[in-house]
């Protein structure tokens, strides 16, 4: 259903939301942030349009995106061909184990509950000592869209909470580095969490 939908309003998609912080200076500053850290390749996963894709790359980062939609790939590639994007699903990624730098997962799971977040995936496929850097609607609810983008869909949206998923992070072999929280902006439906994160080194000792 998912995949479907988003086929379906890619192209809406892309001209409704053409920019990648869209006038919100605290997402774009905790991206700011996980720039200055990360070391590439960095994989954009759930990348949809390739607009976060693309930020990254002007940010100085080796990144590439990947997404589930053909529809959402379609436009990426036309409206960045400069950039690598690939068909792939985030929770069973053809990726080899400790192969990216770092990671990004803005509101690429807003669509599953918080239990089947794919953190031990996201762990296996990115090095030890690399960051991810993860975006995410905050609260704990889920509602039905019927309806979204001009188009007629059928998907699930989830507000997780910061604690469960810092907790489920953590039990997937990642530190939390930063959090920020912020309130509602125009056209969201509530406040919003971005969470920056280190995948633990086994070979340093570190501490939670």
């Amino acid at each position: 259903m998912t995949r479907a939908s988003y086929d379906i309003v890619a192209a809406s998609y892309a001209r409704l939301i053409p920019d990648a912080h869209d006038g919100r200076p605290l997402d774009a500053a905790i991206m700011r942030a996980f720039a200055e850290l990360a070391e590439g390749p960095i994989g954009d996963l759930g990348c949809g349009t390739g607009r976060i894709t693309q930020h990254l790359h002007e940010l100085g980062l080796d990144a590439f995106g990947v997404d589930l939609s053909d529809g959402m790939l379609e436009q990426a590639r036309k409206l960045h061909p400069h950039l690598n994007f690939t068909q792939g699903d985030i929770t069973n990624l053809d990726l080899g184990d400790d192969s990216l730098g770092g990671a990004v997962v803005w509101y690429s799971t807003v669509h599953m509950p918080a239990e089947t977040v794919p953190w031990q995936e996201f762990h296996r496929v990115v090095k030890p000592g690399g960051h991810l850097l993860h975006a995410f609607k905050l609260g704990d609810r889920k509602q039905h869209l019927s309806h979204a983008y001009g188009h007629d869909v059928d998907l699930d949206v989830y507000w997780h909470d910061i604690d469960e998923t810092v907790r489920n992070a953590t039990e997937a072999g990642f530190n939390e580095v930063a959090r920020l929280q912020r309130q509602k902006g125009v056209h969201e439906g509530g406040p919003q969490a971005f969470l920056l994160l280190r995948k633990r080194n086994p070979e340093v000792r570190e501490t939670s």
